[in-house]
C-alpha cells in the first residue's frame, strides 16, 4: 500500500539530508510505527506519503513514493486525498471550519459526496472517538485532546484506505489515548486500513504495531522489522521494554501484560527494598490560589480550585481533558481569565505586575508554545530572551543545548520539529529564571532523552528553590520528574498527594513499571536499577 523506493529528501539550504536511503514496504492492513530521536525527519517522512513534500515543502526528493500504486511525483496531495489522510502534530493548524461537526463533515463535502452519506458517517465518527457530546461545540473552546480527536474524526470521515498520524495521542489523557488507539486497532483489523503512525509515547502504542520503522540518523538508512527486534538497544524504548532489558528478560515483552508474566522473580529480588523516600515538605510557599473560578460561554472550567505550591516541589497537575488543567495555568500566570478567587506569588498576584516583573516571578510554557516565537531565526529568539531578561549573553542558547542540542542558529523557529520548537520556548521562559516555572503539556514532541533532560533541568530549578507546576498527560514522565500529584475533574480538585501514592492507586495515571511490579511501589526503570545494584554491589 506504501512504498518508499531508496528516498533521500533534503531542504533547501540544508547542509544534509533530513531523510537517505529509505526503503520501505507498509503492506495493507497494517499498523506501523516509526520512532527515532527529535529532529530525525519522522515528520518528514510521513507527509512524503501524501505528497507535502516536496510539493508544499519544497526541497529535494529523489527516489520515489508510491501510495495505492499513485506515484507522489505526479500526483500532488489533492489528487490523493481519497486515499491519504493525514493529522499533523498540531491540529489546530488544520482546522477550516468553526464547529465539531463542522469539521467532521469538510473533507467529505470536498469529495462531493452525498448529504446521507456524510450524516451516517460524522455519527459513526463521533461514536467511534467519544465525541458526541462535543458535536456542537465551537473549536476554539475545546481543550488540547479534544481539538486532537476532533481532527482524527476529520480524516477518519473520508474513509481513506491509508491514515498518516503524527503524535495522534500526544495531546490525549490516558483514557482518551487508549480509546483513540483501539478505534484505530479496530480500523486496521476490521477495515483494512493501512495506518502508519510517528508517536514520542511508545508505551501507549508499540503494542499494538505490526512493524517499526526506526529512524536512527540522515547518514544511515532506518532500521525495520518486528517492534521487539528494532527497540531493542534502542534509547528510544517505552519503559516496559527497558525495564525487561534490566532483568534480563529475552525478548523483552513490549506490554505490561507480557510483562507481569515474567515479573514474578523480579519482584521477589526487589522483596524488602524500597525506592528513596520523598524529599521533605517545602518550609516556603511561593504561590498561594484560592477560590479560583474560570468560566467560558457555556462551561465551569475551573470551581473554586485552592492550590499551594512551595519552594522547591514538583507538582504534577493531571486530569481528563477539558478538567481545566490550562485555565488553572493561564489563572496563576496572570493574564488569563479568572472571574472569582484570589492568586498571589510572594505575596503579590501576578495580574498586578508588569509583564517584565510577570516574567520574572511566573513563566508559563503553553500548550502552544509557537504563539511565543516571533522573530526570524534560533539566534535571535535566543538574543531577546537574553536581552530581555537581563542575562549573560548566550544563557538561552546554553539551556537550549542542554535541553536538546544541536538545534541550528540559522533555522527559522517555524521550520523545527514541534520537539525542537517547545526546546527553544523552554530555554527562552526559563532564562528569565522565574520564581515559579508553569509548563503545560512540555513533553510534547520530545523523545526519552530529552524528556531525560528536562526532568534533570527542571529539577534543578527545584533544587534552586523555585517551584515546579506542570500540567501533562505524560504518566512515564510524572514518574521520573514530580514530587507530587494534584488531579483535576470537572474544574475541582479531586486527589492531591505524593506521587507514589497518587498515581500506583490510579490503574489509569499508573506508569509501566507500577503496573508489571504491582502491589510493589516502584515508578521507575532507574529505580529498579539503583535498588538491583545495591543488592549485588
Amino acid at each position: 500500500m506504501i512504498q518508499f523506493d531508496d528516498v533521500t529528501i533534503t531542504y533547501a539550504e540544508a547542509a544534509a539530508p533530513t531523510l537517505a536511503d529509505v526503503d520501505l514496504v507498509v503492506p495493507e492492513g497494517e499498523l506501523c510505527l516509526v520512532v527515532g530521536r527529535t529532529g530525525s525527519g519522522k515528520s518528514t517522512l510521513l507527509r512524503a506519503v501524501n505528497g507535502l513534500v516536496p510539493h508544499f515543502t519544497g526541497g529535494r526528493l529523489t527516489g520515489r513514493v508510491l501510495v495505492d500504486g499513485r506515484d507522489t511525483r505526479t500526483h500532488p496531495p489533492r489528487e490523493l486525498a481519497d486515499v491519504v489522510g493525514l493529522v499533523g502534530q498540531d491540529p489546530v493548524a488544520g482546522f477550516v471550519t468553526d464547529s465539531v461537526e463542522e469539521e467532521l463533515a469538510y473533507s467529505m463535502e470536498s469529495l462531493g459526496l452525498a448529504e446521507q452519506v456524510m450524516r451516517r458517517r460524522v455519527e459513526e465518527t463521533l461514536d467511534l472517538l467519544g465525541l458526541a457530546e462535543l458535536r456542537h461545540r465551537p473549536l476554539a473552546t475545546l481543550s488540547g485532546g479534544q481539538q486532537q480527536r476532533v481532527a482524527i474524526g476529520a480524516a477518519l470521515t473520508a474513509q481513506p484506505r491509508v491514515l498518516v498520524l503524527d503524535e495522534p495521542t500526544s495531546a490525549l489523557d490516558p483514557g482518551a489515548a487508549e480509546e483513540v488507539l483501539a478505534a484505530l486497532q479496530r480500523l486496521v483489523h476490521d477495515l483494512g486500513m493501512t495506518i502508519l503512525i510517528a508517536e514520542h509515547r511508545l508505551e501507549r502504542v508499540v503494542q499494538y504495531a505490526d512493524r517499526v520503522v526506526r529512524l536512527v540518523g540522515a547518514d544511515r538508512p532506518p532500521l525495520v522489522g518486528e517492534p521487539s527486534s528494532v527497540l531493542a538497544g534502542s534509547p528510544v524504548a517505552p519503559p516496559v521494554v527497558r525495564l525487561g532489558e534490566a532483568a534480563g528478560w529475552r525478548p523483552a515483552p513490549l506490554s505490561v501484560r507480557d510483562a507481569r508474566r515474567l515479573a514474578g522473580p523480579l519482584r521477589e529480588r526487589l522483596a524488602g527494598l524500597s525506592p528513596a523516600p520523598p524529599p521533605a515538605a517545602p518550609a516556603e510557599t511561593l504561590l498561594r490560589a484560592s477560590d479560583v473560578v474560570v468560566r467560558y460561554p457555556g462551561t465551569v472550567a475551573l470551581r473554586g480550585v485552592s492550590l499551594s505550591v512551595g519552594a522547591g516541589e514538583r507538582i504534577a497537575l493531571m486530569g481528563r481533558n477539558g478538567s481545566g488543567k490550562s485555565s488553572l495555568l493561564w489563572a496563576l500566570q496572570g493574564t488569563g481569565p479568572r472571574h472569582g478567587g484570589r492568586v498571589a506569588v510572594d505575596g503579590m498576584d501576578p495580574a498586578d505586575r508588569r509583564p517584565a516583573e510577570r516574567r520574572a516571578a511566573v513563566g508559563l510554557v503553553p500548550q502552544q508554545p509557537t504563539d511565543l516565537l516571533y522573530l526570524e531565526s534560533v539566534r535571535a529568539e535566543c538574543a531577546k530572551a537574553d536581552e530581555e531578561a537581563g542575562a549573560v549573553k548566550g544563557s538561552c542558547r546554553e539551556l537550549l543545548d542542554r535541553l536538546l542540542p544541536g538545534v541550528p542558529d540559522g533555522s527559522h523557529p517555524r521550520d523545527l520539529s514541534e520537539g525542537q520548537r517547545l526546546a527553544l520556548v523552554l530555554a527562552i521562559t526559563l532564562t528569565a529564571a522565574p520564581r515559579v516555572v508553569l509548563l503545560d503539556e512540555p513533553t510534547r514532541g520530545l523523545d526519552y532523552p530529552a524528556k531525560e533532560r528536562l526532568a534533570e533541568s527542571l529539577r534543578t530549578l527545584a533544587d534552586q528553590g523555585r517551584a515546579v507546576l506542570l500540567a501533562t498527560h505524560d504518566v512515564e514522565f510524572v514518574a521520573e520528574f514530580a514530587t507530587r500529584v494534584v488531579v483535576l475533574a470537572e474544574g475541582e480538585v479531586v486527589s492531591d498527594g505524593p506521587v507514589a501514592e497518587v498515581v500506583t492507586s490510579s490503574p489509569v495515571f499508573a506508569p509501566q513499571v507500577a503496573k508489571v511490579l504491582a502491589p510493589q511501589r516502584w515508578l521507575t526503570v532507574r529505580e529498579v536499577s539503583d535498588a538491583l545494584g545495591e543488592v549485588t554491589a
